[in-house]
Protein backbone atom coordinates (compact mmCIF):
# COMPACT_ATOMS: atom_id res chain seq x y z
CA UNK A 1 0.00 0.00 0.00
CA UNK A 2 1.17 3.45 -1.00
CA UNK A 3 -0.72 6.25 0.72
CA UNK A 4 -1.81 9.61 -0.81
CA UNK A 5 -0.15 10.62 2.93
CA UNK A 6 1.47 9.46 5.57
CA UNK A 7 0.91 11.48 8.38
CA UNK A 8 2.47 8.83 11.26
CA UNK A 9 5.48 8.83 9.65
CA UNK A 10 5.89 12.48 9.78
CA UNK A 11 4.67 11.98 13.32
CA UNK A 12 7.53 9.58 14.13
CA UNK A 13 10.19 11.51 13.33
CA UNK A 14 9.37 14.37 15.56
CA UNK A 15 7.35 12.84 18.04
CA UNK A 16 9.72 13.91 20.96
CA UNK A 17 9.66 17.49 20.47
CA UNK A 18 5.69 17.41 19.64
CA UNK A 19 4.90 15.97 23.12
CA UNK A 20 7.04 17.94 24.89
CA UNK A 21 5.59 21.11 23.16
CA UNK A 22 2.05 19.56 24.04
CA UNK A 23 3.29 18.93 27.73
CA UNK A 24 4.22 22.31 28.38
CA UNK A 25 1.18 23.57 27.27
CA UNK A 26 -0.27 21.02 29.62
CA UNK A 27 1.27 22.27 32.50
CA UNK A 28 1.02 26.27 31.97
CA UNK A 29 -3.09 25.28 31.79
CA UNK A 30 -3.08 28.45 29.44
CA UNK A 31 -5.22 26.49 26.32
CA UNK A 32 -6.77 30.05 24.96
CA UNK A 33 -4.31 32.52 22.93
CA UNK A 34 -1.19 32.51 25.25
CA UNK A 35 2.55 32.69 24.27
CA UNK A 36 2.85 29.24 22.43
CA UNK A 37 0.08 31.44 20.20
CA UNK A 38 1.88 34.91 20.42
CA UNK A 39 5.29 32.89 19.67
CA UNK A 40 3.99 30.87 17.15
CA UNK A 41 2.77 34.11 14.88
CA UNK A 42 6.18 35.84 15.69
CA UNK A 43 7.58 32.93 13.65
CA UNK A 44 5.09 32.82 10.99
CA UNK A 45 6.05 36.65 10.62
CA UNK A 46 9.78 35.67 10.25
CA UNK A 47 9.25 32.38 8.04
CA UNK A 48 7.45 34.65 5.77
CA UNK A 49 8.25 38.53 6.09
CA UNK A 50 4.89 39.64 6.73
CA UNK A 51 4.05 42.47 8.36
CA UNK A 52 1.70 40.98 11.13
CA UNK A 53 0.35 37.39 11.67
CA UNK A 54 -2.93 36.40 13.49
CA UNK A 55 -3.54 33.12 14.36
CA UNK A 56 -7.19 32.00 13.84
CA UNK A 57 -9.54 28.64 14.34
CA UNK A 58 -9.44 27.83 10.56
CA UNK A 59 -8.13 28.84 7.36
CA UNK A 60 -12.34 28.87 6.91
CA UNK A 61 -12.28 31.68 9.39
CA UNK A 62 -8.67 33.85 8.00
CA UNK A 63 -10.55 33.94 4.75
CA UNK A 64 -14.05 35.31 6.78
CA UNK A 65 -11.91 37.49 9.17
CA UNK A 66 -10.14 39.35 5.79
CA UNK A 67 -13.68 39.84 4.22
CA UNK A 68 -15.03 41.12 7.46
CA UNK A 69 -12.55 43.50 7.99
CA UNK A 70 -12.46 45.39 4.78
CA UNK A 71 -16.43 45.88 5.56
CA UNK A 72 -17.96 43.03 2.89
CA UNK A 73 -21.75 43.76 2.73
CA UNK A 74 -24.66 41.83 1.22
CA UNK A 75 -24.88 42.77 -2.25
CA UNK A 76 -20.88 43.67 -2.67
CA UNK A 77 -19.09 41.60 -5.40
CA UNK A 78 -16.18 39.30 -4.81
CA UNK A 79 -13.85 38.06 -7.55
CA UNK A 80 -12.26 34.42 -7.41
CA UNK A 81 -11.61 31.13 -8.86
CA UNK A 82 -13.71 28.31 -9.28
CA UNK A 83 -11.33 25.52 -8.48
CA UNK A 84 -11.00 25.41 -5.14
CA UNK A 85 -12.08 24.01 -2.08
CA UNK A 86 -15.62 25.68 -1.24
CA UNK A 87 -14.47 27.55 1.63
CA UNK A 88 -13.39 30.35 -0.28
CA UNK A 89 -16.81 31.43 -1.85
CA UNK A 90 -18.68 29.97 1.31
CA UNK A 91 -16.80 32.96 3.17
CA UNK A 92 -18.06 35.73 0.59
CA UNK A 93 -21.50 34.29 0.86
CA UNK A 94 -21.64 33.83 4.61
CA UNK A 95 -21.21 38.14 4.68
CA UNK A 96 -24.09 38.24 2.12
CA UNK A 97 -21.98 38.83 -0.59
CA UNK A 98 -21.52 37.53 -4.27
CA UNK A 99 -18.98 35.68 -5.76
CA UNK A 100 -18.05 36.29 -9.64
CA UNK A 101 -16.23 32.79 -10.75
CA UNK A 102 -13.43 34.23 -13.13
CA UNK A 103 -12.10 31.01 -15.13
CA UNK A 104 -8.28 29.40 -14.54
CA UNK A 105 -5.15 29.21 -16.58
CA UNK A 106 -5.37 26.07 -17.98
CA UNK A 107 -1.31 25.28 -17.04
CA UNK A 108 -1.22 26.59 -13.37
CA UNK A 109 -4.89 25.73 -11.97
CA UNK A 110 -4.79 28.90 -10.59
CA UNK A 111 -7.42 32.22 -11.78
CA UNK A 112 -6.66 33.84 -15.31
CA UNK A 113 -5.74 37.97 -14.83
CA UNK A 114 -6.05 38.26 -18.36
CA UNK A 115 -9.74 36.79 -17.56
CA UNK A 116 -9.98 39.51 -14.72
CA UNK A 117 -8.86 42.04 -16.16
CA UNK A 118 -11.17 41.21 -19.69
CA UNK A 119 -14.41 41.14 -16.94
CA UNK A 120 -13.65 44.28 -15.47
CA UNK A 121 -13.62 46.11 -18.80
CA UNK A 122 -16.73 44.86 -19.68
CA UNK A 123 -15.08 42.69 -22.85
CA UNK A 124 -15.64 39.61 -21.70
CA UNK A 125 -19.21 37.24 -22.81
CA UNK A 126 -19.08 36.58 -18.94
CA UNK A 127 -18.68 40.35 -17.97
CA UNK A 128 -22.12 40.76 -20.83
CA UNK A 129 -23.63 37.96 -19.55
CA UNK A 130 -23.80 39.14 -15.85
CA UNK A 131 -24.14 42.69 -15.53
CA UNK A 132 -22.56 43.38 -12.41
CA UNK A 133 -22.14 46.77 -11.61
CA UNK A 134 -18.37 47.71 -11.58
CA UNK A 135 -18.73 49.52 -8.51
CA UNK A 136 -20.37 46.62 -6.66
CA UNK A 137 -17.12 44.68 -7.26
CA UNK A 138 -14.45 45.51 -4.28
CA UNK A 139 -12.31 42.71 -3.43
CA UNK A 140 -9.99 39.58 -5.59
CA UNK A 141 -8.76 36.47 -4.05
CA UNK A 142 -6.80 34.82 -5.83
CA UNK A 143 -5.90 30.89 -4.66
CA UNK A 144 -2.45 29.93 -5.01
CA UNK A 145 -3.43 26.09 -5.89
CA UNK A 146 -1.57 23.03 -5.03
CA UNK A 147 1.48 24.58 -3.74
CA UNK A 148 1.87 27.24 -6.45
CA UNK A 149 1.17 31.29 -6.37
CA UNK A 150 -1.31 32.91 -8.43
CA UNK A 151 0.68 35.50 -11.20
CA UNK A 152 -0.15 38.54 -8.52
CA UNK A 153 1.87 40.84 -10.66
CA UNK A 154 -0.86 41.88 -12.85
CA UNK A 155 -3.43 40.97 -10.31
CA UNK A 156 -2.61 43.63 -8.13
CA UNK A 157 -1.88 45.76 -11.08
CA UNK A 158 -5.42 45.33 -11.98
CA UNK A 159 -6.98 45.87 -8.29
CA UNK A 160 -4.52 49.15 -7.88
CA UNK A 161 -6.69 50.29 -11.32
CA UNK A 162 -9.92 49.43 -9.81
CA UNK A 163 -9.24 50.28 -6.38
CA UNK A 164 -9.72 46.32 -5.47
CA UNK A 165 -8.32 44.77 -1.70
CA UNK A 166 -6.24 41.26 -2.79
CA UNK A 167 -6.93 38.71 -0.02
CA UNK A 168 -4.95 35.51 -1.19
CA UNK A 169 -6.21 32.54 -0.51
CA UNK A 170 -2.53 30.62 1.00
CA UNK A 171 -4.24 27.65 2.38
CA UNK A 172 -2.26 25.43 0.50
CA UNK A 173 0.91 27.50 -0.41
CA UNK A 174 2.86 28.33 2.87
CA UNK A 175 6.70 28.69 1.98
CA UNK A 176 5.63 28.84 -1.68
CA UNK A 177 7.22 31.96 -3.66
CA UNK A 178 6.72 34.07 -6.74
CA UNK A 179 9.80 36.30 -7.50
CA UNK A 180 11.08 36.13 -4.20
CA UNK A 181 8.02 37.21 -2.36
CA UNK A 182 6.42 34.45 -0.17
CA UNK A 183 2.54 33.53 -0.28
CA UNK A 184 0.74 35.80 1.81
CA UNK A 185 2.38 38.48 1.95
CA UNK A 186 2.21 40.41 -1.53
CA UNK A 187 -1.85 41.35 -1.43
CA UNK A 188 -3.70 43.00 1.42
CA UNK A 189 -3.67 39.86 3.47
CA UNK A 190 -2.95 36.30 3.27
CA UNK A 191 -5.46 33.57 4.31
CA UNK A 192 -3.23 30.01 5.50
CA UNK A 193 -4.80 26.88 6.69
CA UNK A 194 -3.49 24.05 9.27
CA UNK A 195 -5.67 21.50 8.71
CA UNK A 196 -3.53 18.22 9.92
CA UNK A 197 -3.22 17.16 5.53
CA UNK A 198 -1.73 20.86 5.03
CA UNK A 199 1.94 20.79 4.45
CA UNK A 200 2.22 22.99 7.50
CA UNK A 201 -0.67 20.67 9.57
CA UNK A 202 -1.89 20.76 12.84
CA UNK A 203 -3.19 18.14 14.77
CA UNK A 204 -6.62 19.51 14.59
CA UNK A 205 -8.15 22.74 12.82
CA UNK A 206 -6.31 26.07 13.24
CA UNK A 207 -5.44 28.66 10.58
CA UNK A 208 -3.67 32.26 10.29
CA UNK A 209 -3.93 35.44 8.39
CA UNK A 210 -1.54 37.93 7.56
CA UNK A 211 -2.22 41.87 7.22
CA UNK A 212 -0.03 44.23 5.76
CA UNK A 213 -1.67 47.40 6.71
CA UNK A 214 -1.31 48.19 10.54
CA UNK A 215 -5.03 49.70 10.86
CA UNK A 216 -6.76 46.66 9.13
CA UNK A 217 -4.10 44.47 11.22
CA UNK A 218 -5.43 45.90 14.67
CA UNK A 219 -9.10 45.74 13.01
CA UNK A 220 -8.97 41.94 11.95
CA UNK A 221 -7.13 41.24 15.53
CA UNK A 222 -10.66 42.66 17.37
CA UNK A 223 -12.78 40.81 15.02
CA UNK A 224 -11.51 37.35 16.24
CA UNK A 225 -11.90 38.03 19.84
CA UNK A 226 -15.84 39.11 19.28
CA UNK A 227 -15.04 42.28 18.21
CA UNK A 228 -14.16 43.26 21.62
CA UNK A 229 -11.77 45.86 23.06
CA UNK A 230 -11.29 45.64 25.73
CA UNK A 231 -13.34 42.97 27.00
CA UNK A 232 -16.60 43.08 26.88
CA UNK A 233 -16.50 46.19 25.07
CA UNK A 234 -17.26 45.29 21.97
CA UNK A 235 -16.45 47.87 18.88
CA UNK A 236 -17.74 45.62 16.33
CA UNK A 237 -19.69 42.26 16.09
CA UNK A 238 -16.99 39.24 15.53
CA UNK A 239 -16.45 36.22 16.04
CA UNK A 240 -15.32 33.65 18.29
CA UNK A 241 -11.83 32.73 15.82
CA UNK A 242 -8.54 32.24 17.72
CA UNK A 243 -5.50 29.40 17.24
CA UNK A 244 -5.55 26.82 19.85
CA UNK A 245 -2.52 26.98 22.22
CA UNK A 246 -1.92 23.45 21.85
CA UNK A 247 -2.37 23.89 18.05
CA UNK A 248 0.17 26.57 18.03
CA UNK A 249 3.25 24.84 20.01
CA UNK A 250 2.23 21.96 17.63
CA UNK A 251 2.61 24.31 14.70
CA UNK A 252 5.63 26.38 16.15
CA UNK A 253 7.80 22.63 16.18
CA UNK A 254 6.81 21.70 12.80
CA UNK A 255 7.55 25.08 11.06
CA UNK A 256 11.09 24.64 12.08
CA UNK A 257 11.04 21.45 9.54
CA UNK A 258 9.31 23.56 6.59
CA UNK A 259 11.68 24.41 4.31
CA UNK A 260 13.63 20.40 4.41
CA UNK A 261 9.96 19.33 4.24
CA UNK A 262 9.27 21.50 1.02
CA UNK A 263 12.25 20.55 -0.42
CA UNK A 264 11.48 16.86 -0.97
CA UNK A 265 8.07 17.31 -1.50
CA UNK A 266 9.66 19.36 -5.01
CA UNK A 267 12.12 16.54 -5.40
CA UNK A 268 9.69 14.16 -5.54
CA UNK A 269 7.50 15.67 -7.97
CA UNK A 270 10.32 16.44 -10.05
CA UNK A 271 11.39 12.75 -9.96
CA UNK A 272 7.69 11.92 -11.09
CA UNK A 273 8.10 14.00 -14.37
CA UNK A 274 11.15 12.53 -14.83
CA UNK A 275 9.72 8.97 -14.84
CA UNK A 276 6.59 9.83 -16.57
CA UNK A 277 9.21 11.56 -19.42
CA UNK A 278 10.88 8.35 -19.77
CA UNK A 279 7.34 6.57 -20.17
CA UNK A 280 7.02 8.36 -23.73
CA UNK A 281 3.60 9.47 -22.29
CA UNK A 282 3.77 12.50 -21.73
CA UNK A 283 1.50 15.41 -24.04
CA UNK A 284 2.16 18.89 -24.21
CA UNK A 285 -1.42 19.56 -24.10
CA UNK A 286 -2.11 23.26 -23.64
CA UNK A 287 -6.52 23.42 -23.45
CA UNK A 288 -8.49 23.90 -26.07
CA UNK A 289 -11.64 25.82 -26.55
CA UNK A 290 -14.14 23.04 -26.22
CA UNK A 291 -13.54 21.64 -22.64
CA UNK A 292 -16.98 22.68 -21.15
CA UNK A 293 -18.25 19.79 -23.56
CA UNK A 294 -16.23 16.58 -22.51
CA UNK A 295 -17.26 14.83 -25.42
CA UNK A 296 -15.67 17.21 -28.04
CA UNK A 297 -12.88 18.13 -26.07
CA UNK A 298 -9.49 17.58 -27.77
CA UNK A 299 -7.42 16.02 -24.72
CA UNK A 300 -5.19 13.76 -25.08
CA UNK A 301 -6.50 10.13 -24.75
CA UNK A 302 -3.50 8.00 -23.41
CA UNK A 303 -1.81 10.89 -22.62
CA UNK A 304 -0.54 12.29 -19.19
CA UNK A 305 -0.73 16.02 -18.91
CA UNK A 306 2.56 17.22 -16.10
CA UNK A 307 2.30 19.95 -13.68
CA UNK A 308 3.81 22.89 -14.78
CA UNK A 309 5.89 25.14 -12.97
CA UNK A 310 4.80 28.83 -13.92
CA UNK A 311 5.39 31.65 -10.80
CA UNK A 312 6.74 28.49 -9.04
CA UNK A 313 9.74 28.18 -11.47
CA UNK A 314 13.22 28.34 -10.11
CA UNK A 315 13.95 30.96 -13.17
CA UNK A 316 11.35 32.77 -12.35
CA UNK A 317 12.40 33.61 -8.40
CA UNK A 318 9.71 31.45 -7.75
CA UNK A 319 9.26 27.95 -5.33
CA UNK A 320 6.68 25.43 -6.36
CA UNK A 321 6.37 23.79 -3.11
CA UNK A 322 3.91 20.83 -4.04
CA UNK A 323 0.92 20.39 -1.79
CA UNK A 324 -0.43 17.87 -4.12
CA UNK A 325 1.28 16.62 -7.23
CA UNK A 326 -1.70 16.79 -9.81
CA UNK A 327 -1.36 15.28 -13.03
CA UNK A 328 -4.01 15.09 -15.81
CA UNK A 329 -5.51 12.44 -17.94
CA UNK A 330 -8.50 11.99 -19.74
CA UNK A 331 -9.67 9.07 -18.37
CA UNK A 332 -9.41 10.16 -14.93
CA UNK A 333 -12.00 8.34 -13.24
CA UNK A 334 -10.77 5.15 -14.79
CA UNK A 335 -7.32 5.74 -13.32
CA UNK A 336 -8.35 6.52 -9.91
CA UNK A 337 -10.03 2.98 -9.61
CA UNK A 338 -7.51 1.32 -10.79
CA UNK A 339 -5.15 3.06 -8.76
CA UNK A 340 -7.92 2.13 -5.73
CA UNK A 341 -7.40 -1.73 -7.01
CA UNK A 342 -3.04 -1.98 -6.23
CA UNK A 343 -3.69 0.25 -3.11
CA UNK A 344 -1.92 3.33 -4.73
CA UNK A 345 -3.27 6.70 -2.58
CA UNK A 346 -5.17 9.60 -4.81
CA UNK A 347 -7.77 11.93 -4.65
CA UNK A 348 -9.48 14.47 -7.07
CA UNK A 349 -9.47 18.09 -6.24
CA UNK A 350 -11.72 19.09 -7.47
CA UNK A 351 -14.95 17.27 -9.02
CA UNK A 352 -17.11 19.95 -9.08
CA UNK A 353 -16.32 23.37 -10.11
CA UNK A 354 -17.61 26.11 -7.91
CA UNK A 355 -20.03 27.96 -10.89
CA UNK A 356 -21.87 25.26 -10.90
CA UNK A 357 -22.39 23.70 -7.02
CA UNK A 358 -26.38 23.69 -6.39
CA UNK A 359 -25.86 26.06 -4.10
CA UNK A 360 -24.89 28.90 -6.51
CA UNK A 361 -27.31 27.86 -9.05
CA UNK A 362 -29.04 30.94 -8.43
CA UNK A 363 -26.31 32.88 -9.59
CA UNK A 364 -26.96 32.08 -13.18
CA UNK A 365 -23.53 29.98 -14.66
CA UNK A 366 -23.40 27.72 -17.06
CA UNK A 367 -20.61 24.91 -17.41
CA UNK A 368 -18.94 26.69 -20.51
CA UNK A 369 -18.87 30.20 -18.76
CA UNK A 370 -15.58 28.12 -17.46
CA UNK A 371 -14.32 25.76 -19.51
CA UNK A 372 -10.64 25.27 -18.48
CA UNK A 373 -12.03 24.62 -14.65
CA UNK A 374 -14.77 22.23 -15.57
CA UNK A 375 -12.15 20.22 -17.81
CA UNK A 376 -9.61 20.54 -14.94
CA UNK A 377 -12.44 19.20 -13.08
CA UNK A 378 -12.75 15.93 -15.09
CA UNK A 379 -9.11 15.18 -15.94
CA UNK A 380 -6.75 15.90 -12.40
CA UNK A 381 -6.17 13.42 -10.07
CA UNK A 382 -3.42 13.55 -7.18
CA UNK A 383 -0.62 11.34 -6.62
CA UNK A 384 0.86 10.30 -3.83
CA UNK A 385 3.39 12.98 -2.23
CA UNK A 386 4.80 13.36 1.36
CA UNK A 387 8.59 14.02 2.50
CA UNK A 388 9.07 10.63 3.78
CA UNK A 389 7.73 9.13 0.53
CA UNK A 390 10.29 6.67 -0.66
CA UNK A 391 11.57 7.21 -4.43
CA UNK A 392 11.02 3.22 -4.90
CA UNK A 393 7.42 4.05 -3.64
CA UNK A 394 7.72 7.10 -5.93
CA UNK A 395 8.86 4.82 -9.11
CA UNK A 396 6.28 2.21 -8.15
CA UNK A 397 3.52 4.65 -8.78
CA UNK A 398 4.83 6.20 -12.25
CA UNK A 399 5.44 2.48 -13.04
CA UNK A 400 1.47 1.30 -12.13
CA UNK A 401 0.00 4.72 -14.37
CA UNK A 402 2.54 4.03 -17.27
CA UNK A 403 0.93 0.59 -17.18
CA UNK A 404 -2.17 1.46 -16.89
CA UNK A 405 -1.82 4.16 -19.51
CA UNK A 406 -0.24 2.04 -22.39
Amino acid sequence: MIPLLDLQAQYRSIKKEVDDSIHKVLDSQYFIMGESVKDFEKEVNRYTKANHSLGCASGSDALLLALMAIDIEPGDYVITSPFTFFATAGAISRLGAIPIFIDIEHHSFNIDPEKIREFLEGESDLAKKLQIPIEKIKAIIPVHLYGQMADMDPIMEIAKEYDLFVIEDAAQSIGSKCKGKDAGTIGDFGCFSFFPSKNLGAYGDGGLITVKNDALAEKTNILRLHGAKPKYHHKYVGINSRLDAIQAAVLSVKLKYLNEWSQRRNEIAHLYNSLFQESGLVSEYEGCSECESHSSCEFPDGKIVLPKETTGAPEENGFHIYHQYTVRVKNRDGLSEFLDSEKIGNAVYYPVPLHIQECFSDLGYAAEDCPNAVCASRTAISLPIFPELADEQVKEVARKISQFMS
